[in-house]
């Protein structure tokens, strides 16, 4: 009888842990019950449940929470979290709550180990931030990737918009005082410098711009070199029979062509400094 009542006070002690499940709510770690990031959790269920994460938001999709001031104190307590996490998950986040002031170094390092360990690293500067990330995370589970993306209309107004609001400098007043002055996008892409600067708002800058957009060659000079160059057969690839004249040491020779600058390496990440 002693026993028994011993055991049922020992599971009333423990918080009830569940199983995580496969619906709508987020499965909290239950070593995250005090934490107060969980009261700014809206608009999604939550349930506690038996995950090696502190936040399961998806099926394949995991948070790890950290505190810079608890990771001042405890260094080595992230290290643990991500080797007992393995390989599990697709998508891990670490959810980092920026609560002190020298921050700059401790992010950076913590970068450095998500790296490694392919995590990706995001930063909150409130509870109520890190919270609507936890949210979000779960509301988007099975959203497609498209509904983040631009909508463009199919009208001719609409998509004249994104064409021209697409070069520096113009925005969407500019869109509408070159169509009501000019006309169509041909017209447009064929004014004259001196014409777009009569409009109102288009400066000497904003001009340059749209003409530089719709007169300047996507190649530049270096690029059209080096295409034309290896376009070329090397001189020993050419056919024996063909008849190379003599070149006369009285005429003055062509100068050579200027090899194109290769371009210099890369520096060296200090990431992999810090990893011997």
């Amino acid at each position: 009888m002693t026993s028994d009542a011993t055991t049922t006070a020992a599971a009333k002690a423990k918080p009830p842990v569940v199983q995580p499940g496969i619906g709508n709510n987020i499965v909290i770690n239950p070593n995250q019950r005090l934490n107060p990031v969980l009261e700014c959790i809206r608009n999604v269920g939550k349930e506690f449940g038996d995950i090696v994460p502190d936040f399961q938001v998806g099926r394949t999709t995991c948070i790890l929470f950290l505190s810079l001031r608890y990771h001042r104190l405890h260094p080595e307590y992230i290290h643990s979290r991500i080797e007992r996490l393995g390989q599990s998950y697709n998508l891990r986040i670490l959810l980092i709550m920026c609560d002190v002031t020298e921050h700059q170094e401790l992010i950076r390092e913590l970068t450095k180990v998500c790296l490694i360990n392919n995590i990706t690293v995001i930063v909150a500067w409130s509870n109520d931030e890190a919270g609507q990330y936890i949210a979000t995370f779960k509301q988007f589970e099975h959203k497609p990737p498209d509904l983040i993306k631009e909508r463009v209309d199919k009208d001719y107004d609409s998509q004249l918009r994104t064409a021209l609001t697409s070069i520096n400098k113009v925005n969407k007043t500019d869109v509408e005082t070159l169509r009501t002055s000019l006309g169509s996008f041909v017209d447009i892409s064929r004014a004259s410098s001196e014409r777009l600067q009569t409009l109102p708002g288009f400066g000497q800058v904003k001009v340059k711009r749209i003409k530089d957009a719709f007169e300047k060659p996507f190649r530049n000079q270096s690029t059209s070199a080096a295409f034309s160059l290896g376009s070329q057969p090397p001189p020993a690839l050419a056919s024996a029979g063909s008849a190379v004249p003599p070149i006369d040491k009285g005429e003055e020779k062509e100068a050579p062509l200027a090899p194109i600058s290769e371009r210099e390496p890369s520096p060296v990440w200090d990431i992999e400094l810090d990893l011997i």
